[in-house]
């Protein structure tokens, strides 16, 4: 989706402290891809992660939030820009754009099938997997780098100017929006058109604006998440200002770092009908049915479902590149500039061995080198980074100087953030990530956050079971149980497009349970096992019953076996063990 910022095309993501502000797409993390992980084999699939990010770190009595930035590439970088509206000034830092990756990679939903297959006369075919059983399934330093200014008199709104890596970052404050507006206009910042009077209510509240742009000689590839961090007890994720500048069915995804379970506030909690999954084809209608979910009466748009809710250690297979111990700024300054890429490669933030191949293993270590080492004209970054020593008359010294200044900006944007987010990794057990789907006449409230320690773990990876029979038919056993006949092995039976998106909504208190506000359990139960019926599951035991999967004698020419249930799946039981167990786990 785009969404049109005055001159360029960006995309809305309001995080922080009641705030709002604009910036441009989010990119989606890597992951397995249709041919799947591991070789190839085919396996569950992520759902489409393109979207807008933010995490939260839930401390009490302060607020830390990260917020992934990415500029779309077929715009001008120079021309982006961000505006927040804010409870006080934050201490700002370079954020973590692999731990950004390993939340989203490590937490993706992930939808697949499990094939067996019923034993059908002497065939001698016994069940078996098409795809695989498993899932493939970052003490505070303010950071801040530069001079700060402080200080606004009556007639200057301006208090507080300073940077961060790429970002030059001013924070605003007056009675009326119209000096403010006034100097970011004269600066060459971003002002949000029409959005004057929600704007004056955050003043009204006390807030102060803070508003970022990359600094002169920026780029694309120097873009990095942003951190802030001020006192307060309540983390919010505000949309009011969001409504100026988004686009229809907005993906808005919510990361919190905790002690427990994290869950909305203000806004429901959605239990999406898993029989609306389009099971077959991996959830490939996944967000229209997040979005229908949360739009169901009583949801009324302001909801999120929970894509995960666990041990934060899912991230460890992702994180290799978050932090590095071998990574050490020190070691720059002073050296001699042909041997900064063979220090590079040691402590694993570049593979660069030969001429015409380089590899950078952070995001941000190109944009590093490019600024401190720059390419001389008529090379490549490839050739030149490859092969440093073949090039040393060409390399701009005068740039690198005594290598101090690029030490300088290698721990600031990559080593410092880098720890940092290690460590929250290692310190903050649970990770719950909520997503929700949202138009621009929807964001009405600022959704807040908190910890609800008595919810359950929510799992990431979703395998339903599909048992294919004899005659042609199969049944699904999805992840909680619950079989559905399927005629004809596909495709999805017709009465389910008449059920509810949503199974569950509810409102979540601070501990305790979730209070429902809408529960369609026992009704989309009744309609299970009213269609299973009519189609003859389960199975008759009578010998003579004729009906469908009857197991009858040896005329019938088929029987019925399975492996035992993988990963979760349940597969459907041995011959004569028919009866429909409409069960159902609870889950958050």
């Amino acid at each position: 989706m785009r969404t049109k910022l005055m001159w360029k095309r960006a995309s809305i993501l309001a995080a922080a402290a009641c705030a709002a502000f604009t910036l441009t797409r989010s990119r989606p993390a890597e992951a397995c891809g249709v041919n799947g992980c591991d070789g190839g084999v085919p396996g569950p699939m992520p759902v489409n992660q393109d979207g807008e990010n933010v995490l939260f770190v839930l401390n009490p009595g302060e607020v830390e939030v990260h917020i992934q930035i990415s500029i779309d590439p077929n715009t001008n970088a120079q021309k982006f820009a961000w505006l927040i509206p804010i409870a006080q000034i934050p201490e700002f830092e370079v954020g973590s754009q692999p731990l950004f990756d390993a939340l989203l990679q490590a937490s993706v939903p992930q939808y697949g099938l499990n094939q067996s297959f019923e034993q059908c006369g002497d065939q001698g075919n016994s069940s078996g997997l098409s795809s695989p059983n498993g899932g493939t399934d970052g003490g505070f330093d303010s950071g801040t780098t530069g001079a700060a200014t402080t200080g606004a008199t009556t007639d200057d709104p301006v208090l507080l100017k300073t940077t961060a890596g790429a970002f030059e970052i001013v924070v605003l404050q007056d009675k009326t929006v119209a000096p403010i507006k006034q100097w970011l206009l004269d600066n060459d910042f971003l002002w949000i058109d029409g959005a004057d009077e929600v704007f004056q209510q955050y003043l009204d509240d006390g807030q102060v604006i803070v508003a970022l742009k990359l600094t002169g000689g920026a780029d694309e590839g120097d873009v990095h998440p942003i951190v802030l961090r001020y006192p307060s007890d309540e983390n919010c994720f505000p949309l009011r200002l969001t409504r100026f500048s988004s686009v229809q069915d907005m993906d808005i995804r919510v990361f919190l770092l905790a002690n427990g379970r994290a869950a909305p506030t203000n806004y429901r909690h959605v239990l999406v009908n898993p029989l609306k999954i389009d099971w077959f084809n991996f959830a490939a209608n996944y967000k229209e049915v997040i979005g229908k979910a949360v739009d169901e009466l009583e949801a009324d748009g302001l909801a999120f479902v929970t894509e995960y809710a666990g041990a934060t250690s899912i991230t460890a297979p992702f994180a290799f590149n978050v932090y590095n111990p071998n990574w050490n700024e020190a070691v720059f300054g002073g050296l001699a500039p042909e041997q900064v890429v063979n220090r590079l490669n040691e402590q694993g933030l570049t593979n660069c061995y030969e001429p015409g191949f380089c590899f950078y293993n952070h995001p941000l270590i190109r944009g590093v080198l490019t600024e401190h080492l720059p390419v001389p004209d008529g090379l490549s970054p490839e050739e030149f980074y490859g092969n440093l020593a073949a090039y040393v008359d060409q390399i701009d010294v005068m740039t690198w100087g005594d290598g101090s200044a690029f030490a300088t900006a290698l721990a600031d944007r990559i080593i410092s953030p880098g720890l940092h987010a290690q460590d929250l990794l290692d310190t903050y057990p649970y990770l719950t990530r909520m997503y929700t789907v949202i138009s621009p006449n929807e964001m009405i409230a600022d959704p807040t956050f908190h910890i609800n320690p008595d919810l359950e773990d929510v799992a990431n990876v979703r395998i339903a079971g599909n048992y294919n029979l004899c005659d042609g038919n199969s049944v699904i056993t999805l992840p909680d149980e619950r079989e559905i006949f399927v005629p004809d092995g596909g495709p999805w039976p017709d009465f389910i497009g008449e059920m509810w998106w949503a199974e569950e909504i509810s409102q979540v208190a601070l501990k305790g349970k979730p209070m429902h506000l809408v529960n369609n359990t026992a009704a989309i139960n009744t309609k299970i096992e009213e269609w299973n019926t009519s189609h003859g599951w389960p199975r008759s035991t009578s010998p003579d019953s004729g009906t469908a999967g009857s197991t009858g004698g040896d005329d019938a020419g088929c029987g019925c076996s399975s492996d035992q249930p993988h990963n979760g799946a349940a597969l459907l039981g041995v011959a004569g063990l028919g009866l429909l167990a409409l069960r159902r786990r609870r889950r958050g």
